[in-house]
C-alpha cells in the first residue's frame, strides 16, 4: 500500500458528501525554560454545521502556588463550509507547506487551578474565573523529509469504521507569544502537529493511545496504538534523529 502526501494536502480538502466529514489540525508546543506551553485543535465538521475548537494552555504557578494552572476553552462555533480553519477566535494559516504554519487565537480561557474539575465541564466553566487570552505562534518544520504519513492509495478502513482518510504528522519548532490576563510569555520551544481529513467516527477505535515527544530540533518521536475489538488494529510511529526519519513497526 502506497501513501501519497503532496504540498496541496497542507491546505483544505474538498468537502466530501459524508455527514461526518472532518478536517482537523492539532498542534502542541512547550517551552522548557519558560515552563509554558499548550495544545490547539480545530476540527471542521461542515456538513454538521459546526467546528470543534480547543485551546489548552499549561501555565506556571502563580504567587508561589505548588501547582501550575491550566487555561482552557472548548467551543462548537457554527460554520457552513470547509474553506478554512478559522472559527471561535482561532485561526490557522499555512504559510509554506511542510515548513511554516501560524496559529492565532483571541478570546477567553477559563483558569483552572485544579484541572481535574474538567471531569464536569459545565461546573468547571461556571465556577472558575475567565481571562482574556491572546496566542500568536509560528511553527516551523524541516521540510518534506520530516513528514510522517499521508493518504493511502487504497482504502484502509471499513465502512462505518472511518477515523481518517488521510493523516500525517511532523515535529516542529515554536516561536511566538502567549498572553493570559496580565501575564505574557515569549515562547521558544518544540512540539508536534498533525492534520487529518475524511469521515470521522470518534467511536470507531476501541481505544487509541498516542504519545508524542520532542527534545529539540534534532530529536523526537511518536508512538501510536489504535485498537479494535474485532481485529488487530495498528501500531506504528517514528523517531526523528539528526535530519532522518526512522519508521517503527
Amino acid at each position: 500500500m502506497g501513501v501519497r502526501l503532496e504540498p496541496s494536502d497542507e491546505y483544505m480538502h474538498e468537502l466530501g458528501p459524508e455527514s461526518n466529514f472532518n478536517e482537523s489540525m492539532y498542534i502542541n508546543c512547550f517551552d522548557p525554560e519558560q515552563q509554558v506551553g499548550g495544545w490547539f485543535r480545530m476540527g471542521n465538521r461542515a456538513n454538521e454545521g459546526y467546528a470543534e475548537m480547543t485551546v489548552c494552555l499549561y501555565l506556571p504557578p502563580v504567587d508561589g502556588a505548588s501547582r501550575r494552572s491550566v487555561g482552557f476553552v472548548y467551543k462548537r462555533p457554527t460554520i457552513s463550509n470547509n474553506d478554512a480553519l478559522d472559527a471561535g477566535g482561532l485561526t490557522w494559516t499555512m504559510v509554506t507547506p511542510f515548513e511554516e504554519l501560524r496559529i492565532d487565537y483571541t478570546g477567553k480561557v477559563v483558569l483552572l487551578d485544579e484541572p481535574e474539575q474538567m471531569a464536569d465541564p459545565k461546573a468547571a466553566f461556571t465556577n472558575n474565573p475567565w481571562a482574556e487570552c491572546e496566542v500568536h505562534i509560528t511553527f516551523t518544520g524541516q521540510g518534506r523529509p520530516s513528514m510522517f504519513g499521508g493518504e493511502p492509495d487504497t482504502p484502509h478502513e471499513a465502512p462505518g469504521e472511518e477515523f481518517a482518510k488521510g493523516h500525517y504528522e511532523q515535529l516542529v519548532q515554536a516561536h511566538g507569544t502567549i498572553r493570559v490576563g496580565d501575564r505574557e510569555w515569549e515562547i521558544n520551544g518544540h512540539g508536534l502537529r498533525d492534520h487529518s481529513w475524511g469521515p470521522r467516527y470518534w467511536q470507531a477505535p476501541w481505544y487509541y493511545r498516542w504519545l508524542t515527544a520532542n527534545v529539540d530540533e534534532n530529536f523526537g518521536f511518536m508512538a501510536s496504538r489504535v485498537a479494535k475489538k474485532d481485529g488487530p488494529g495498528t501500531r506504528g510511529g517514528f523517531v526523528w534523529e539528526n535530519g532522518q526519519m526512522h519508521f517503527c513497526d
